[in-house]
Parts: C-alpha cells; sequence; structure tokens
C-alpha cells in the first residue's frame, strides 16, 4: 500500500516536467531561428568523397561549415544547399540516377532526387541559384584533395522554417584519374558546355541528420511515389509528435488521481486502515 500523501507527491513531481517537455516536443523545431544540425557526406560517382558538414542558425543568420575531402586536387568544388522550401520530399541520389547509362551521375540526373540549388555556398558575393557555376568563387582543393570552408549568411525565413528539407551537394569528379577536370574525361557539361562533364557532376552528398521529410512527395501528392517518412510510426504521425501525446497523457492522468483524491469523501480517509490508498 503506498501512502496517501507519497502518491499525491509524485503525482504533483511528475506534473510539471511532463507538461514542459509536452511542450518542448510539439514546438517546431528551429520555430526561433536557432539550432545546429550536421550533416553527413557521402560519396557519389566513385569519387570517394566524404566529409561533414554543421549549418548553425542564429536568427536569420545561417553559418555553414564544411570539412571534405576526396576532391581534385587544386580545382574547385562548386556546392550548394539543394531541396525545398515548399514540402516537397528530395534526397540523395544512388546509382540508379544514372538513367543514362554512361556511368556518371550528372547534374541533371541527380536533380530530380535532391532539387534544384536554393542557396550558392561561394567563398565571397552573391549565394543566389544563378552563382550556381561561379566557380572563380567556389572553394578550392587543397594538395591532399580537402576542402575547409566557413560562411556566415543571411537566408530568408522559408530556408529558417525548411532547414530540416535542404541538404549539401559538392560538385567535381576525376574520372580518368588525372588530377584535373577534363573533357576527355567525360565529355561536356550538359549545363555549360564550355566546363567539362567532370566539374559539374556531383562528387557528394548529404542530408541533414535526423531530419523528417518534406511532406509532398517528388511529382506531387497524386503520384504517391514519395518515401515514407521512417521517423512516423504505425498511424503515420511522427515519433516526436507521439511522444508529446504520450507525455500529454501523463500530464493528464496526473490531474486525474489529484482530482480523484482531493473529491474523496473525508470519511474514506477515516480510521478504516484496509482501505486502498
Amino acid at each position: 500500500m503506498i501512502p496517501e500523501h507519497t502518491s499525491r507527491r509524485a503525482a504533483l513531481a511528475a506534473l510539471p516536467a511532463a507538461l514542459a517537455l509536452t511542450v518542448a516536443l510539439a514546438s517546431p523545431a528551429a520555430a526561433d531561428g536557432n539550432g545546429a544540425y550536421q550533416i553527413n557526406l557521402a560519396p557519389l560517382n566513385n569519387s570517394g568523397s566524404k566529409g561533414v558538414a554543421m549549418l548553425s542558425l542564429k536568427g536569420n543568420q545561417l553559418t555553414v561549415k564544411i570539412e571534405s575531402e576526396g576532391h581534385v586536387p587544386g580545382q574547385p568544388s562548386a556546392q550548394h544547399l539543394h531541396g525545398s522550401t515548399d514540402g516537397h520530399d528530395f534526397h540523395c541520389p544512388d546509382a540508379s540516377a544514372d538513367t543514362n547509362g554512361d556511368g556518371v551521375i550528372d547534374n541533371t540526373e541527380a536533380t530530380v532526387h535532391y532539387g534544384n540549388i536554393n542557396i550558392s555556398l561561394t567563398t565571397s558575393g552573391s549565394t543566389d541559384a544563378k552563382s550556381g557555376l561561379a566557380v572563380d568563387r567556389m572553394p578550392v582543393a587543397d594538395a591532399q584533395g580537402k576542402v575547409s570552408y566557413e560562411r556566415t549568411l543571411t537566408v530568408s525565413q522559408a530556408v529558417v522554417d525548411h532547414i530540416k528539407d535542404l541538404h549539401i551537394v559538392q560538385h567535381g569528379i576525376d574520372r580518368n584519374g588525372n588530377n584535373k577536370y577534363d573533357f576527355d574525361g567525360a565529355g561536356k557539361s550538359e549545363l555549360d558546355p564550355t566546363l567539362p562533364q567532370e566539374a559539374t557532376a556531383p562528387t557528394n552528398c548529404g542530408e541533414v541528420q535526423g531530419a523528417a521529410v518534406g511532406s509532398i512527395p517528388v511529382g506531387g501528392v497524386e503520384t504517391g511515389t514519395g518515401p515514407v517518412d521512417g521517423a512516423a510510426g504505425s498511424t503515420g504521425v511522427p515519433g516526436a509528435a507521439l511522444a508529446a501525446g504520450g507525455l500529454a497523457a501523463a500530464a493528464t492522468g496526473a490531474l486525474v488521481v489529484l482530482r480523484r483524491r482531493r473529491e474523496r469523501p473525508a470519511a474514506g480517509r477515516g480510521g478504516n486502515s484496509g482501505a486502498a490508498a
């Protein structure tokens, strides 16, 4: 038997924590414009390129830090935040994206999967989509093929609200292994015939860790071809919402316990030691 005052204390102690956690989990991520997100970059086009990126938001200021390797030494690496700020679901492509079977996932083939450029991660000047091929303002890999990048940008509220739906892609491959971008490697770029395909093909891609997918599948709702949110339970409700609902139920239960004890008749609390607590 648990004494009445003990169970009452337990209910009171659980209530504030349950309510506080319910509010915290129900709040959308980065709704206040603050947060930090990690992106692990995985190779595309058998490039062997990999790395880690960090996105840090403070209001409308986005700081992007990237440390990656496996790039073509001494060559610029075009890089961007791809994806959608209107709820569409995009992801990094796999080998099946090479639909023309030429052995290279070119940018046009990959864009179907990772979406259009949202922000060009240049070292200076404009960061809009039109700067996507501004190779003179992109970071250059060192002699070991490493790229180190950091820049703080002013971004739109749409980017703040949908930061988890965006992902980083770096470009530039060396298909023929001669340590430079040339036309002999894979011909001309489909984006700009004055550039080699090697300069614009994606070398790696990464998504925000733990991010929920966008609300609308690629191609629109009617296609029904978009991936299912792996974080959702069998009800289709995201895990955070389920957790928040559980905590809300716990808080409600605590209130019910207190209410019942207050409403119990005084006689029920008298000398009858055999009564249930």
